[in-house]
């Protein structure tokens, strides 16, 4: 297996992109982004109950800002323009222009737009969509999920980088039956999904719809010995003189027939043709419904719904979109064995369904919770299946990294290495002690806590255990674990070992707090505590999948 492919990267997608990511390897692109709807988007867990719980992280802001970062990549759009020599090859040449028209848009759109949210939202897009580009093969598609937020600018960003004449399609994707968003405007029910290829030779499979019932019922009122038919009238819409020809006494019609005499006779041959009891009606063409594959494909999708609260599939992760969505843009613009991208691949619908259907995939987010998540998902779901992810700490040198860079997602990595429920996120407020959250199972009652409490701090000590036993009795948990990215001291440790055990009915004593290392743990000792469920009571089981090679049949 190639190290990129079947491959979760955790990191900023430019920069994956621009590193890992090779010119021309990619089948077909989906990327969900967000969609600047200035709205911070919960990770909503459950507890062991069924109810919303306490450990809601913010999975993504959906709020972008002009800043440092947006003039730093709007700087780069311009100089992907001047770093390109343009040589004889014409694909040097073509990747040139395409960064000039891309530069140059995003220009225009500046001066038009100024230095506000939507602009950085464009230029971080803009940025992106010129690296997805350059990875997607020349038979390629790109699918890019929005909404009416942003469509119409990102609608000609696109247009700039790939030529407007590689648009395919704009697909309308109802979500749901509507709501009253405002009093001054309609309810918003659906998503939009605009589909570019990178030249016009590109993989396209049709799927077709079930026929609706009234069509069938209006339409098909006619049977003989062969079957249910319709019929089609054969006369042409335009004036054919050479079509023009009387056929077993039936006159032609006025602008003639829509087929020559000859093909006229295989018709008549095959028993395909109506013919009126009197001279003066028409001759029609018989259509036997079982002949028809169904509603071919259209850009208003109508028929899969998007998940409720309560669907088996939902991983509690804000924006999931459905399975069935993504099989079918996967199934129409890709074939088995094909790679897959989702570069904000966020709870891995994506590279769940490019696995599900055959195909090798990529997945890249930016938060490790996600990767967590996605990990967790493809497990569950592909019990054999084996894949790389790139970008999480692997040693001690990595997770002090990410520590110094960003301790919420070391707290996130550090409670995912534990099997823990992040706590709360960034937005917590004063600090409660509790990082993370772990329900169990071991006996028939209620389910259990245990608190986890993670420091990625150089210094630690005693009062630290203290604190976590205080939130232990306050929280009514039965146990408290404390990662730590330093060792221990002698102290902390006496203190650990004063709170006493945690008796199981049915699986024994458990030191009630324990004090794991990020070493012991990527060394794989972990803390002990009973859980009959195997951590299902704290996250969701994803169903285990049947993977498929062969195309699907899509209706």
């Amino acid at each position: 297996m190639s190290p990129t492919i079947n491959t979760l990267f955790f990191g900023d997608n430019l920069d994956i992109l621009r590193k890992h990511i090779a010119t021309d390897s990619v089948d077909l692109i989906y990327l969900d982004p967000p969609f600047n709807s200035k709205r911070d988007y919960n990770l909503l867990f459950k507890t062991p109950k069924g109810h919303a719980s306490a450990a809601q992280i913010i999975a993504f802001e959906d709020s972008w800002h002009w800043g440092e970062q947006a003039e730093r990549e709007f700087q780069e759009i311009l100089h992907l323009t001047s770093a390109h020599t343009v040589s004889a090859d014409s694909v040097v040449r073509a990747r040139h222009q395409t960064n000039t028209d891309a530069a140059e848009m995003i220009q225009s759109l500046r001066r038009f737009l100024r230095e506000n949210d939507m602009m950085a939202y464009l230029v971080m897009m803009c940025n992106r969509l010129l690296k997805l580009h350059r990875v997607l093969k020349p038979t390629g598609s790109l699918y890019l999920h929005c909404d009416p937020t942003a469509s119409h600018y990102l609608k000609i960003v696109m247009d700039s980088i790939f030529e407007p004449q590689y648009f395919r399609n704009e697909i309308v994707w109802k979500r749901s039956y509507g709501h009253g968003d405002s009093k001054k405007s309609m309810g918003r029910s659906h998503d939009l999904i605009l589909v570019y290829s990178k030249t016009d030779n590109y993989v396209l499979n049709r799927f077709y719809h079930a026929h609706d019932p009234e069509y069938l019922e209006e339409f098909f009122r006619h049977k003989d010995e062969r079957g249910v038919y319709k019929l089609e009238n054969l006369t042409s819409p335009h004036p054919r003189p050479n079509l023009t020809y009387e056929y077993k006494g039936y006159p032609p019609p006025a602008k003639g027939w829509r087929v020559n005499r000859k093909r006229m006779e295989e018709l008549d041959a095959e028993g395909r043709l109506h013919f009126p009891n009197k001279k003066d009606g028409r001759i029609m063409k018989k259509v036997y419904l079982d002949e028809l594959e169904g509603q071919p494909m259209t850009d208003v999708w109508t028929d899969i719904s998007p998940l409720s609260a309560h669907d088996q599939e939902r991983m509690g992760y804000p924006t999931q979109k459905p399975l069935a969505l993504l099989e079918r843009i996967i199934s129409a613009s890709s074939n088995a064995g094909d790679v897959v991208l989702d570069p904000f691949c966020g709870c891995g619908t994506a590279v769940h369904a490019a696995q599900k259907l055959g195909r090798q995939w990529i997945g890249i987010d930016i938060t490790p919770l996600a990767i967590h998540l996605i990990e967790k998902r493809m497990k569950d779901a592909f019990p054999e299946l084996k894949f790389n992810v790139e970008g999480i700490p692997q040693d001690l040198d990595g997770a002090r990294d990410l520590a110094a860079r960003d301790k919420y997602h070391f707290q996130w990595w550090a409670c995912a290495l534990v099997g823990a429920q992040p706590y709360q996120g960034k937005k917590k407020g004063a600090d409660s002690g509790i990082d993370g959250i772990i329900y169990f199972q071991d006996d028939k009652g209620p389910a259990k806590k245990i608190i986890v409490s993670v420091k990625g701090g150089e210094n630690v000590n005693r009062a630290m255990i203290a604190d976590l036993k205080n939130s232990v009795e306050r929280e009514k948990a039965q146990m408290g674990f404390f990662v730590t990215l330093a060792p221990p001291t002698k102290p902390m440790q006496t203190e650990a070992v004063s709170a006493g055990y945690y008796e199981s009915p049915h699986s024994g004593a458990f030191e009630k707090i324990q004090i794991v290392t990020i070493a012991d743990l990527l060394n794989g000792k972990t803390p002990r505590y009973p859980d009959l469920s195997r951590g299902s009571t704290s996250f969701k089981k994803s169903r285990v999948e049947e993977m498929r090679g062969e195309q699907q049949e899509l209706m």
